[in-house]
């Protein structure tokens, strides 16, 4: 008889259990960059991450031994409900130690009842906890260490997944391009006539009012991304959360919003585009720690920070403008003036543009830059119950 066992997480100190697991799981992964593990409890800690207001989680551990080798989570998400559709229930944060056979299947098994006992139909994931987190199991691109915000997973888990019954629901990539290299005559000329405009203006961020800025990016970012596949919107918390978060990492001269006149004469927000330092570059060595050194590490590189690689995590176009020429326009012009700013003070050569679906024709086109080149894939699955 196995001597596994599947066990619910119930205290603190199996939370811990459950983060610090994937040392063990990547010890030998060169590319796995350490996550904050302050950041990982936050994320799985009710009462600290407002996403638990509209949604509930259950986190399990398998152990053999008295061993962790294996977790998963469960989630059913209300506003997922709402604006997926009726019984779509959700897992995630899977992770298995190299070797390990048998608690892959009975985790999957486990967090499926638990949706089924809550009446879902339909088990879609990885998401680790939402869309707006982790999303999808990584299936391409494992020599490469993932950039800030995004996940790392081993090979093996996709037989995992596929072997429980899961079929592709949909995929996500990510582009990665030399930023050092020009834009293409065509595009530039578009930028160009988009800088002469009267019509357009193109306004860094300014942080000294930064809950208001934040507050117009992540309704821009709530319209924008209403009509694509899988969204679910930022309640007010999470938008505060959200930008109590980026807050630290946010840059004037890599955060832009572009206004556009409307027919009262009046610039109103029309799109934005965040761009970001690589912060796993920054914070590889702290090992997932920030206390007692890490956090001053990684305050003093943060104030002036230099790296390889930049990455636009969130990018959007008020829906009201969207398909037309003026989109790929003010897009255009966003990438361009981000793009300048990381290889000048920053110092970056890269830059990964994404996640974007794989059939948003519209964010394709754009991300498609002269030289890009898909560099990652992360697929997210479904199973009917």
């Amino acid at each position: 008889m196995s001597d596994l066992v599947i066990r619910p997480v119930q205290s603190k100190a199996d939370r811990k259990r459950f983060v610090d697991l994937v040392w063990d799981v990547y010890k030998d992964d060169p590319h796995w960059v350490p996550p904050l593990k302050d950041e990982m409890l936050g994320l799985i800690t009710p009462g600290k991450n407002p996403w638990f207001e509209h949604a509930e989680a259950a986190f399990w551990l398998a152990e053999r031994g008295g061993r962790a080798v294996g977790r998963i989570s469960a989630q059913v998400d209300r506003l997922v409900l709402e604006h997926m559709g009726e019984g779509i229930g959700n897992f995630g944060m899977l992770e298995i130690v190299d070797g390990e056979t048998e608690a892959g299947p009975r985790l999957i098994a486990t967090a499926e009842q638990w949706l089924r006992d809550r009446g879902m139909k339909t088990s879609l994931g990885p998401l680790s906890l939402s869309i707006w987190d982790e999303p999808g199991l990584l299936v391409q691109g494992f020599a490469q260490s993932p950039t800030a915000m995004m996940g790392h997973h081993r090979p093996s888990y996709q037989a995992i997944v596929e072997g429980a019954g899961y079929a592709k629901a949909k995929d996500l990539v990510t582009y990665e391009l030399d930023i050092r290299i020009d834009m293409i005559p065509m595009i530039q000329r578009l930028i160009d006539a988009g800088n002469r405009s009267d019509k357009i203006r193109i306004r860094s961020v300014d942080k000294s009012r930064f809950d208001e800025e934040a507050h117009t990016i992540l309704t821009l970012l709530n319209d924008a991304w209403s009509d694509n596949w899988g969204f679910v919107p930022l309640t007010e918390s999470e938008i505060a959360y959200a930008g109590k978060k980026l807050k630290p990492i946010i840059y004037e001269d890599l955060v832009c919003i572009a206004e556009v006149k409307n027919e009262a004469g009046v610039f109103e927000p029309a799109a934005f585009m965040i761009t970001i330092p690589d912060l796993n570059e920054l914070t590889r060595d702290l090992n997932g720690e920030l206390f007692p050194f890490g956090f001053i590490k990684l305050l003093w590189r943060l104030r002036k920070p230099r790296v390889k690689r930049m990455r636009v995590p969130l990018m959007g176009v008020a829906k009201k403008y969207q398909g037309g020429r003026l989109s790929a326009q003010l897009a255009f012009m966003m990438i361009e003036r981000n793009r300048i700013a990381s290889v000048g003070p920053y110092g970056a050569s890269h830059g990964e543009f994404g996640w974007v679906l794989e059939d948003n024709q519209g964010m394709l086109s754009i991300a498609q830059l002269p030289g890009a080149e898909v560099n990652k894939t992360y697929r997210i699955y479904e199973k009917a119950l």
